[in-house]
């Protein structure tokens, strides 16, 4: 039996399948664009060739992320905090605080001993500090995206952006850079921004995370500047899975394979 899950975001729809031992068969990152029942179609398409696997043998099929009830035929659809907690679990049994940050929202989720969602908070009303964000800041910078996560280093860390609302601080970029301002204080100084603003989240539902089991999800844990930055501001080790954007699809499918199995 085969089991797919499906994580439509903002920025990328992704897939992944497993099969009745939760053995991950395959994954897919596609972008999301204007079309996204075509980008779910593409995502789906893309594991199941991996995997060798048809469409017919797929046993369940879960969606989750905002356009979850885009994907026809599916068992059910389910949200993404569940989903990524699911996933979460899977991956790193033991976490007790998830930091999933996406193309256009960002999360804290606090997790038991047992995995469950116990409660979460979420900026889905602007896009300050998501992968949309960091998009903007690279086209102010005139860098590719991918190579942000490295442009931090050597940064002495004296700078500071002041305003986190993406229209502003693109405009603040662009005067930095007028100014002569180094990329890599920059970067090291949006990094801190994020941070920053990631902290405040996750005060809002754990005033106190020490000694707790840390992990992140969602496109951006792959920015490792990102990353060190709100490792330092925690002062705590922040773990990243393999795959983290696909942490989300992985839960819905494991949700697809618990649920299939009840029925």
């Amino acid at each position: 039996m085969y089991y797919l899950g499906i994580d439509i975001g903002s920025l990328t729809c992704d897939a992944v399948l497993i099969d009745d031992s939760e053995k991950i068969l395959a994954s897919s990152v596609v972008p999301t664009g204007a079309r996204n029942r075509e980008a779910i179609m593409r995502a789906a398409d893309e594991v199941l060739r991996s995997a060798c696997i048809s469409e017919k043998e797929v046993t369940a099929t879960v969606s989750t992320g905002y356009g979850r009830k885009r994907v026809e035929g599916r068992l059910t659809a389910v949200t993404e905090i569940t989903c990524h907690a699911r996933g979460i679990k899977a991956l790193l049994p033991g976490t007790r605080l998830l930091i999933d940050i996406g193309g256009q929202d960002s999360k804290a989720i606090e997790l038991d001993e047992n995995g469950q969602v116990v409660d979460f908070a979420m900026n889905d009303k602007c896009a300050a500090g998501t992968g949309r964000f960091l998009d903007a800041m690279a086209r102010a910078l005139q860098v590719d995206i991918e190579k942000m996560s490295e442009l931090d280093n050597g940064a002495r860390g004296n700078l500071t952006i002041s305003s986190m609302c993406t229209v502003f601080a693109e405009s603040e970029v662009v005067s930095l850079i007028a100014e002569g301002v180094k990329v890599n204080e920059i970067v090291y100084g949006l990094n801190r921004s994020i941070a920053s603003r990631t902290l405040s989240l996750i005060k809002r539902i754990m005033p106190n995370t020490n000694g707790l089991p840390i992990a992140m999800s969602g496109g951006v844990a792959r920015n490792s500047g990102v990353v060190r930055a709100i490792s330092n501001a925690m002062e705590s080790k922040v773990v990243i899975p393999p795959m983290p954007d696909t942490i989300g699809a992985l839960g819905a499918a494991l949700i697809a394979r618990e649920r299939y199995s009840h029925n």
